[in-house]
């Protein structure tokens, strides 16, 4: 059953609604949950960003992400993520299936938070939020002090274990929102976790894949025939 909709729909009360603009922002309205985890650029674990989530949903079994590299009014955007239910994981294509991660350990350590959302409401989101899987891409490389969004996107990737994420990026993390990822993986202690399709999370196998840019050569020439 998907029940992606239905959080949402749970959330929007406890979220204040957007001011009123002179030019209409319908996009930007249905943004209605937030979410702050942290993600690595695939084939560089030791490069690691807190991500600031600002969702919607999308489709039936989707909902589409905003991050930020803060929840200030200053933030700079710096990709994007589409978030996944299993179904609709499961009849991805396989190659595609290699740039997704899954979110049951995140949710289950206390990576994942729903900053500001009240402890039960956040633990029943979580409870759905672990089964699902995510694709995400980075257009702005603020870890390494670009100042500018340069070059292509980067494709990024969850943790799945113990002992991948450096523990000074966490501390940030909690003293910046004022919270505990130790508390939150206690309060998480009895909330199932899912088993993982085994096509997700490419990486662990030895072979991240990532972007690049490569010249096409000229284009085709297109002969037209004479009569």
């Amino acid at each position: 059953m998907n029940r992606i909709p239905f959080l949402f729909a749970c959330l929007l009360s406890a979220l204040p609604a957007a001011p009123a603009r002179p030019q209409e922002a319908a996009p930007l309205r249905n943004v209605n949950a937030y979410l702050c985890g942290l993600h690595f650029y695939n084939g560089r674990q030791d490069r690691q960003v807190i991500a600031h989530h600002y969702c919607a949903h999308a489709a039936d079994g989707l909902m589409q992400c905003v991050i930020y590299d803060s929840n200030r009014r200053n933030a700079r955007l710096i990709g994007i993520e589409y978030v996944a239910t299993a179904q609709v994981f499961a009849g991805l294509p396989a190659g595609e299936k290699r740039l997704w991660h899954s979110h049951a350990y995140e949710v289950a350590s206390g990576l994942l938070l729903a900053p500001g959302l009240p402890g039960a409401a956040e633990k029943a989101m979580m409870k759905d939020f672990a089964t699902t899987y995510g694709k995400t891409w980075y257009t702005w490389q603020v870890d390494r002090g670009d100042r500018l969004p340069l070059g292509i996107p980067q494709l990024m990737m969850g943790f799945t274990a113990d002992g991948q994420v450096d523990p000074k990026r966490v501390a940030e993390r909690d003293r910046d929102l004022g919270t505990s990822t130790a508390e939150k993986r206690r309060q998480r202690a009895d909330l199932p976790v899912p088993p993982v399709a085994p096509e997700a999370d490419a990486w662990r196998n030895g072979v991240p894949e990532q972007l690049e840019l490569r010249p096409q050569g000229p284009p085709p020439v297109t002969r037209i025939p004479m009569h």
